[in-house]
């Protein structure tokens, strides 16, 4: 009979960890950023607490993480801890044992509940090589529309939906050499992500959005009555 794994011990500490992806570590995938973070907390000496079973895995939880390519100042995840830690002596060493980059920007005590169901919007700063004008004309009749239908590949094949209802706010303004789009995406099912937009733009007013756009996630968070992202770091339950 085959013996029964031991049993680890639960969290006593948990963190939550806001970090940035940036230049040209944006195109690291998730899995990549995951074996990456891994060997961090190992390299950083970090007491982490470990999953019960035959392979045990450090408790690292990830939550709304960005598209492949995206760059982003708002990405999140929580680590389970053995021993009780200062919270910005994880973060120096956390930075330390990361690659340029991936840059940790804040460490926090979690207060309890899901992170996951905190981060119910997005905004996104979308940089485009267009004049600013025909972007700004776009986007006024993207908004005028109940509904704009997009295709995506996704792992299940083709898929239809519409890119419209999930957003919240959506404006343009110049940029030297183009456009800076600034949208507020809600979360949700089917999940919208920045380019379905700019592929909405394209459908209802054919701009061309040039070579690839840099689609920069500048928060993440909890999405307010007044279109403004919240701050899940300093959220309670």
């Amino acid at each position: 009979m085959r013996a029964q794994p031991e049993q680890q011990a639960p969290p006593v500490q948990r963190l939550r960890v806001r970090y940035a992806k940036r230049g040209r570590l944006r195109f690291t995938s998730h899995r990549d950023f995951s074996r990456a973070f891994e060997r961090a907390v190992f390299r950083a000496r970090v007491p982490m607490a470990y999953s019960s079973g035959f392979n045990p895995h450090p408790r690292i939880s990830y939550a709304g993480a960005a598209p492949t390519g995206s760059a982003s100042e708002a990405e999140y995840l929580e680590i389970g801890l053995a021993e009780v830690l200062d919270p910005a002596a994880v973060h120096a060493a956390l930075e330390e044992a990361l690659p340029d980059g991936l840059d940790v920007l804040a460490v926090a005590e979690s207060p309890g509940g899901s992170l996951s169901d905190l981060l119910t919007a997005s905004r996104w700063l979308l940089d485009v090589d267009v004049e600013p004008e025909a972007t700004a004309a776009a986007v006024a009749l993207f908004l005028a529309e109940e509904s704009v239908t997009v295709e995506r590949m996704t792992k299940k094949g083709l898929r239809e939906f519409d890119c419209r209802a999930a957003v919240v706010s959506l404006a343009a303004e110049p940029r030297p050499g183009g456009a800076r789009i600034d949208l507020v995406l809600r979360h949700g099912v089917p999940s919208v992500r920045p380019d379905d937009v700019l592929t909405g733009l394209r459908a209802v007013s054919g701009l061309d959005t040039g070579r690839a756009p840099l689609l920069t996630r500048v928060a993440q968070g909890p999405l307010a009555d007044d279109g403004t992202i919240g701050d899940p770091l300093a959220t309670s339950d």
